[in-house]
């Protein structure tokens, strides 16, 4: 199996216009968890370990300011910073002690298309909590918005140490574990955030959330189905501010035996956008909500 320096991906910082109102939000109703808030920041979990899963920064507009990812060693922060800057990364912070919540040594770096990639090893960790069903783990995976994907999709190889699992007419998909993909990179005209996905512990978690969403007054904004790349049940939803979030379970696992499609494998019936076939076209809102926010200057 190959050795990974990124083991996970840990967390995503999200700006937001109304922090009381996504606070409530993620916690009353998506399924999330306060732990701690820090200079005006408030961090959330999952009921697995990570100390945090989103965290919730106040800002003028919705946005990605930041994607942080988990180290296996100490010794990968050198090889990521010197691979990532000469693949077109910028250098934010070196090494050092985290002075947030989540404690342990932090790296900072200025993707070369926009965002904060954060790096962090020994951090801060709970216990789980035994697993409910109806309620987010960890986080799933993150999608990019790129004007450039293959592009993208290399900074992640060659810079950070990811693979490439499948390539579809529209996305990249790269992991750095078992896990068919952390991240997902989308064609579009803007570089930012497309959505992010939660890991529910089994597809009728992915379910019962979305009842609860639905209660709640937030319909699915695109499935119930299940995607090609990653075999992921998946149900679609767009948050109090802006951001498009999903719930997502049986994400496939994979080694290195497994074999790469490219976009000719991929490809659907007429009208299909999915592997059921129940999941409705996309909605125009929807595909502008999924363009919407964008990386934090």
């Amino acid at each position: 199996m190959t050795r990974f320096p990124v083991t996970a991906l840990r967390s995503v910082d999200l700006g937001t216009p109304d922090l009381a109102r996504s606070e409530a939000f993620y916690c009353e109703t998506w399924g999330l968890e306060r732990v701690s808030m820090a200079d005006g920041v408030v961090y959330l979990r999952a009921t697995d370990s990570d100390h945090h899963v989103v965290a919730l920064h106040r800002s003028e507009r919705t946005e990605l300011k930041a994607v942080t990812f988990r180290l296996a060693s100490s010794d990968d922060f050198d090889a990521i910073s010197r691979n990532a800057i000469r693949e077109g990364a910028v250098l934010l912070s070196a090494p050092g002690p985290n002075m947030a919540p989540d404690g342990g040594v932090m790296m900072s770096l200025h993707g070369p298309e926009g965002g904060v990639l954060r790096f962090v090893h020994g951090d801060a960790r709970h216990v789980p909590k035994p697993p409910r069903p109806a309620l987010p783990e960890r986080l799933a995976h993150v999608n990019l918005n790129s004007t450039d994907v293959d592009r993208s999709a290399a900074f992640y190889e060659k810079a950070l140490g990811f693979r490439l699992t499948d390539r579809s007419a529209a996305m990249a998909f790269v992991r750095c574990n078992s896990d068919h993909h952390a991240v997902v990179i989308a064609d579009a005209k803007v570089n930012g955030l497309n959505h992010v996905a939660f890991l529910m512990p089994t597809w009728e978690g992915v379910m019962r959330g979305a009842g609860r969403m639905i209660d709640a007054g937030h319909p699915i904004a695109w499935g119930v189905g299940r995607h090609g790349p990653g075999d992921n049940v998946f149900a679609y939803f767009i948050d109090p501010v802006g951001t498009v979030i999903e719930y997502t379970a049986e994400v496939l696992q994979v080694d290195d035996s497994y074999v790469v499609h490219g976009p000719d494998h991929w490809v659907w019936p007429p009208g299909r956008t999915d592997q059921w076939g129940i999941a409705p076209p996309k909605a125009d809102h929807v595909k502008a909500a999924q363009l919407a926010v964008r990386y934090a200057a």
